[in-house]
């Protein structure tokens, strides 16, 4: 009789299978929890404890329809005017008017030559559709026309306009703020606002809004480069990405891009997210953005922010948040897995406590009775290692690797008072363009991208402050084409709240 007997190179094949079954297990297991398990990562304890449709047409490259025909001029060429009536604006007869008469100061209504009053001859007459809360109505600015008299060789006089955001546009501030608001705090694609508006007999097309959105978020950029400059001029900055699809006319479908937002400011939840677009998720771009920071960086373990850490060039703090979500999607060594979350959990206790304290007690908080936790968990999972007892491929070896790899800056929070122990204002700096991205869809180009992360910084920024970004945007519109550019932040959202 003949006994069973199984090769060495065999058994080493059995083990080898039954490591890749496992992985597959653990991969199945967490997909399915993906796909019907509970998204929340709260867990149940038993102690008593106390991130566009911007349907933007290309502004650049942009090929001519049929109807669209060139005529040349001499050194130039001119579109001729689309005569189809595809994006005439067409308002309802009823509409209410609301008349503003801007008059010349009566010393300037005597020819200087002269001495002659000047005599009023008509009217200059601009018509805008504008808003307020809960109606649409035409404000209209009249401007008295005045001719000099006939021994004069000067020529007719009216009053100034108000300075504009949009020359010759038809539509007011009020008007652009509304609509800007809408699709970047209420998620509303153009092609629904252009519908709201149709039920009141207001029709503009989504091309002209496209259009009227991309010029104004171009025109806003000089605050939001005075925003950027004084985040990265904080001591602690938050930073995250997340990806957008972006039209790619030439294949006739879309790719990937990515939003990157950075957080800045000394408060517990600081007051600006500056949002910066681009076309991929490449080092350099981050690398290029965060150049000439160097004070304290909040992140996921992205790879730019730990060259940057190499580099010395930034203090980095990795998120908590980030390292215990890893330990509960992996569902390797239960009882391990138990006490590191609860371990994490004492962390955040902590935090919540410090956090209602001065900075000093903060520090002295954190160093007392955080960092001797750090310790003991940098400990366990080494010892975990070393043991050498875990399956390459799997979601526990790949949780122990990852809080490895961070132990060099596991403790750099701690030392730093205004730092934190998680990157959550960054991640819910991101959650708008999550939401938004539902509705609008991809971003139309780079102008379109641009022109979203500038509107986006500011209306988002006015959301974490208190603001009423409408309001905010009304008023700034009308000031920042003849504001001092040396005085910029006056015009900054927590700058503007003090004016008010």
């Amino acid at each position: 009789m003949k006994t069973a007997h199984t090769s060495s190179s065999e058994q080493s094949e059995i083990t080898i299978l039954h490591s890749q079954i496992n992985y597959l297990q653990e991969q199945v297991r967490w997909l399915t929890r993906q796909l019907f398990g509970q998204k929340s990562e709260k867990t149940i304890s038993n102690l008593n404890e106390a991130q566009l449709e911007l349907e933007f047409p290309p502004l650049e490259g942009k090929p001519l329809a049929p109807e669209e025909e060139e005529e040349k001029v001499p050194g130039y060429k001119r579109k001729k005017t689309n005569r189809n009536g595809k994006d005439r604006i067409t308002l309802p007869l009823d509409l209410p008017v609301e008349r503003q008469i801007l008059d010349l100061l009566e010393c300037e209504k005597i020819c200087p030559e002269t001495g002659l009053l000047l005599v009023k001859i008509g009217e200059e007459v601009s018509r805008k559709l504008a808003y307020r809360p809960g109606s649409y109505f035409i404000k209209e600015t009249v401007r008295f026309k005045y001719a000099l008299p006939a021994a004069s060789l000067g020529g007719i006089r009216t009053a100034p306009l108000p300075d504009s955001l949009l020359t010759r546009c038809q539509a007011d501030e009020s008007f652009l703020a509304d609509i800007l608001v809408k699709k970047f705090a209420d998620h509303l694609p153009l092609y629904r606002l252009s519908e709201i508006l149709a039920r009141q007999g207001i029709l503009i097309s989504r091309q002209t809004l496209c259009q009227w959105v991309v010029r104004a978020g171009l025109a806003l950029k000089p605050l939001y480069l005075e925003m950027t400059k004084q985040v990265l001029q904080s001591e602690n900055i938050f930073a995250d990405e997340t990806p957008v699809q972006m039209l790619d006319p030439g294949k006739g479908k879309t790719r990937q891009a990515y939003m990157w937002v950075i957080v800045g400011g000394k408060e517990s939840n600081p007051p600006y997210r500056v949002y910066n677009f681009r076309t991929n998720r490449q080092h350099v771009n981050i690398l290029e953005i965060l150049k000439d920071y160097h004070g304290t960086l909040h992140s996921d373990k992205y790879g730019a922010y730990e060259t940057l850490a190499n580099r010395k060039q930034i203090k980095w703090c990795p998120c908590w948040v980030h390292i215990r979500r890893k330990f509960l999607e992996e569902s390797g060594d239960p009882e391990f897995r138990k006490w590191i979350l609860r371990k994490i959990r004492y962390i955040f206790m902590l935090e919540k406590v410090s956090w209602a304290r001065s900075p000093e007690e903060r520090l002295r908080i954190r160093q007392e009775k955080e960092v001797p936790i750090i310790d003991e968990m940098i400990a366990a999972v080494k010892t975990k290692l070393a043991q050498g007892k875990i399956l390459p491929k799997s979601k526990f070896r790949e949780a122990l690797g990852y809080f490895f790899s961070l132990i060099p800056y596991l403790k750099n929070y701690t030392t730093d008072s205004w730092a934190r122990a998680d990157n959550n204002v960054a991640e819910r700096a991101v959650r708008p363009i999550a939401l938004g991205r539902k509705n609008w869809m991809f971003i139309g180009n780079e102008n379109g991208g641009e022109a979203a992360a500038i509107i986006l910084t500011l209306v988002q920024s006015c959301r974490a402050i208190g603001v009423n970004p409408t309001e905010y945007l009304e008023d700034v519109m009308r000031r920042v084409m003849s504001h001092c550019s040396q005085k910029l932040h006056e015009l900054l959202p927590n700058e503007w709240i003090k004016q008010r």
